[in-house]
């Protein structure tokens, strides 16, 4: 048996548990977690099989199943492709798509909105060196994937000066992230996203977040000792996550087993109650 193989204590207990729960919460990023990363992200398609189990664990009603994005939360379900609709938060936690409900976005204050406007313009050259611009409601991200070293280099002396301008003058970051640097307004982020999700649960839920960026370890951090993070990655890197998932094969095996305990847990119920 290696490593690999070797079962996980986490993993057991938290499984283990879902097996008797009444309800659980399953939260997962998309990019790089539930679809490989591509240099045109309306390309993004998740890793084969990802979504016919998710929409199986939603289905059999007892999990609540949260997507928590970068990108806009509308972009989300259509690429993810479920016949279920799964909870969306996008824009690092700025937007919140419930189920069948209606859209709501926070407002980023005045003052950030007028930066990123100018941060948009600080970036427009290096659009000449195949660089991709996208705009969301209290961020702008930078995207350089596919675009050798060199250039990335350069576009890193046009853009990065500037946006650190801006955040001397409004409230706003900075965060490199796989493929690019992204410049956000302070406020929100993944973790408050997954906090206010938790908040709205049972403290005794059994929950877990599944992500792969450095975007997503402010997530790891604030869910320790509430719910379980899942580091979903080819390579291992330091994280705050408290396992680590190679996609697909392990991943997938994840969401079947979490799908499994869900079912189990059912037919327990069922029994008990004839």
């Amino acid at each position: 048996m290696t490593e690999r193989d070797a079962p996980d204590p986490l993993l057991d207990a938290l499984f283990a548990r879902l097996k008797h729960a009444r309800n659980a919460v399953l939260m997962l990023d998309y990019d790089g977690t539930l679809a490989p990363f591509q240099v045109d992200p309306r390309q993004a398609q998740p890793y084969p099989g990802i979504p016919e189990t998710l929409d199986a664990i939603m289905q059999q009603g007892k999990t609540r199943v949260v997507l928590v994005s970068g990108r806009r939360a509308a972009e989300v379900p259509p690429l993810l492709g479920t016949r279920s609709r799964p909870e969306v938060w996008g824009s690092h936690g700025w937007e919140r798509l419930p189920p069948g409900g209606a859209l709501t976005i926070e407002r980023a204050p005045p003052i950030a909105l007028e930066a990123l406007i100018d941060a948009s313009a600080a970036a427009e050259p290096a659009l000449r060196l195949g660089a991709r611009i996208e705009r969301k409601p209290s961020s702008i991200a930078l995207h350089w994937r596919g675009i050798p070293e060199r250039g990335i280099v350069e576009l890193r002396s046009i853009v990065e000066p500037a946006w650190a301008a801006l955040c001397r003058r409004a409230p706003l970051s900075v965060l490199e992230f796989d493929g690019g640097l992204e410049l956000r307004v302070l406020g929100r982020s993944k973790a408050d996203a997954v906090l206010i999700v938790l908040s709205e649960c049972a403290p005794d839920t059994p929950a877990a977040f599944l992500g792969d960026d450095m975007t997503d370890e402010d997530a790891f951090v604030v869910l320790r000792g509430r719910a379980l993070g899942v580091l979903v990655r080819a390579e291992r890197r330091p994280t705050a996550a408290q396992v680590w998932l190679r996609p697909p094969e392990e991943l997938a095996a994840f969401l079947q087993r979490w799908q499994r305990a869900c079912e189990a847990g059912a037919d327990r119920m069922n029994r008990a109650a004839k």
